[in-house]
């Protein structure tokens, strides 16, 4: 819905986007989702909650005692189809610190590898009774299939080229912690922009809060219609790079550009990797991020992601915050609903 969120005025947008969390202790506004399949199906002040409530979870990680009752009795899945290391762990660190019983599925030593359907999987697991499943596929649209199967909220941890919400809302918390702000700055997102789910989920996401986006890609890695998504869109890095407060880098997927979509490596760090000389073109000030993977050496030179502007270790610990933030918002939606 980034429509709705663009045509609020000016003014009360601003100070929706840049609002703070409350310190006074109140309770947050109920979330209105069961389910979280996407940053599309959210509207501005949707997002701002997530972000408050994510901002008031980041502490818990740095107590000397990490877990809090919240979701004492509650069960979570982890389905996961694709490989995953970060945001795997990142979602079972937020569920058992929020006191939930997680169980991480092995899609490889499940019934899936023996045939299983994915609807089959999912009526299976509805009738273990689970609170909530957080699902990666590598299919667009097959994690808001699982979810018309049962009765319980569903995440999308990513699926296919379409969306990954949580690590947009982590972003978009990265970005507000270390700038006070999110409207009125500007966001360059670089790289394969054509297989990246992350960038669609940000682009919607920072669009819907009024920050300035531009993605910067060879034009074989720029997927069709990206203009909608009311983004400017360029193909040389120092230009895209200039007067940007942040910098967002992408993985290069080959495995799912293939060869004949991109360059050599040799010749794609020459002019989209991110170096010392190109990244002067954005301002002094400038943070640099990156959803991980990272191929040092291919979108991002070592002492560029080890350096002072890098806040790519603060990504993964505001992964965990806006991981729990969803589980405690989606869970108790559903408590709510039954009441």
């Amino acid at each position: 819905m980034l429509n709705q969120g663009l045509t609020y005025m000016a003014s009360s947008k601003t100070k929706a986007v840049n609002a703070k969390p409350s310190d006074s202790g109140e309770d947050f506004p109920p979330f209105p989702h069961k389910h979280l399949l996407g940053i599309s199906q959210l509207n501005q002040y949707d997002i701002i909650n997530l972000l408050d409530r994510a901002q008031s979870m980041a502490p818990i990680s740095r107590q000397p005692r990490k877990t809090l009752p919240t979701l004492s009795g509650k069960t979570q899945i982890n389905l996961f189809f694709e490989n995953s290391t970060r945001t795997q762990a990142s979602f079972e660190i937020a569920g058992k610190r929020l006191g939930a019983l997680v169980l991480n599925m092995s899609v490889k030593t499940s019934s899936v590898s023996k045939g299983e359907t994915l609807i089959d999987t999912a009526t299976n697991l509805n009738a273990m009774q689970p609170d909530v499943i957080v699902v990666r596929h590598g299919s667009a649209g097959a994690v808001e299939l699982l979810s018309q199967k049962v009765g319980c909220s569903v995440i999308n941890a990513g699926d296919g080229t379409h969306e990954h919400p949580t690590q947009a809302l982590l972003d978009a918390l990265t970005i507000r912690r270390h700038k006070n702000r999110l409207a009125g700055l500007t966001v360059a997102i670089c790289g394969d922009i054509a297989n990246s789910r992350v960038a669609r989920s940000n682009l919607l996401l920072l669009g819907a809060l009024n920050v300035r986006t531009r993605v910067i890609a060879p034009q074989t890695l720029l997927p069709a219609g990206i203009e909608k998504l009311c983004t400017e869109v360029y193909t040389n890095m120092e230009e895209g790079l200039a007067g940007a407060d942040v910098v967002m880098m992408l993985r290069l997927q080959r495995e799912r550009a293939g060869e004949i979509m991109t360059p050599s490596i040799r010749e794609y760090y020459r002019f989209y990797g991110l170096d010392a000389q190109k990244f002067a073109h954005a301002k002094p000030d400038a943070i640099v991020m990156h959803p991980g993977p990272m191929n040092r050496g291919v979108e991002i030179d070592p002492a560029i992601a080890d350096g002072p502007a890098s806040v790519i270790t603060d990504q993964v610990e505001m992964g965990v915050a806006v991981r729990m933030a969803v589980l405690d918002a989606l869970i108790d939606n559903g408590e709510q609903s039954h009441e």
